[in-house]
């Protein structure tokens, strides 16, 4: 039976949960492709106004869960809400910005006719396209050909495409890869920033020391959940000093788990 204590701790976490609905909630995503699963029931939630980090090796599935999130992925099973709604909900286009791994601009233009078209597009103020340039640290290349732009720069591009309009929620796949380590700090002094005006940012990495960086974390490998928790709970859960080394062990874990429940199944 619950203690009082315990029982007045989850009345106060279901009465947060109320007031603060997660920005996303994910609950028995499976997604096939080729005939293979790709993700595998996943569960997990974004709270909103955090700085979470899905991080894991390539090829285990983080920008397919990220695609369901924006609604551009045909699922299997489950359900994606996100701000509420469905994911993909038309209502959701001007709150939600994607930025995707591959820079998704036209490199024909300037960078200062990309953020004006995409702004036109998304009806941002007119005064956005300057105000993001100088977010993302491209205030002086408005009026050069993105064609010009070294792939770090382009990928700003992308970025300030992304920020155009104020979203609620910001998705963005490995934003930081190729980037300097001068440039990657600015970045996530930004995210931080963005996350202190109320903006939820869900930011995929293979990098395990970004995760330092991030206020929550979701684990994955093999397109399965491993961890969804803070980063202090996380490497307490484990013991770890490090979240690489807590990965190490949860994958470590999960392995023994599985030979169990395969001895246990031959018997």
């Amino acid at each position: 039976m619950m203690n009082s204590k315990a029982a007045k701790a989850a009345k106060a976490a279901q009465a947060d949960q109320a007031d603060h609905p997660p920005a996303v909630a994910v609950r028995g995503l499976r997604v096939v492709r080729g005939g293979r699963p790709v993700l595998h029931e996943l569960d997990l939630t974004v709270p909103a106004g955090s700085v979470t980090g899905l991080l894991g090796p390539s090829g285990c599935g983080k920008t397919t869960l990220l695609r369901s999130v924006v609604g551009v992925q045909r699922i299997s099973a489950g359900a994606v809400t996100v701000l509420g709604q469905p994911a993909g909900s038309t209502g959701l286009r001007s709150r939600v910005g994607y930025v995707t791994q591959a820079p998704s601009v036209y490199t024909d233009l300037t960078v200062g006719e990309n953020l004006r078209y995409f702004a036109e597009v998304l009806g941002a103020p007119r005064t956005d396209p300057a105000r993001v340039a100088e977010q993302v640290g491209l205030g002086d290349r408005l009026e050069q050909a993105v064609g010009s732009l070294s792939g770090g720069q382009r990928a700003r591009v992308s970025l300030a495409a992304a920020l155009l309009g104020a979203p609620e929620l910001l998705i963005l796949d490995e934003p930081t890869v190729g980037l300097d380590p001068v440039l990657r700090r600015d970045l996530w002094d930004l995210f931080h920033q963005l996350a202190a005006t109320g903006t939820t940012l869900l930011i995929s990495s293979h990098v395990m020391d970004e995760a330092t960086r991030c206020t929550r974390l979701l684990l994955m490998r093999e397109g399965r959940l491993l961890a969804d928790d803070t980063p202090a709970a996380l490497l307490a859960a484990t013991g770890a000093a490090d979240v690489e080394a807590a990965f190490l062990h949860l994958v470590g874990a999960t392995a023994l788990t599985a030979t169990a429940d395969n001895d246990g199944t031959a018997r």
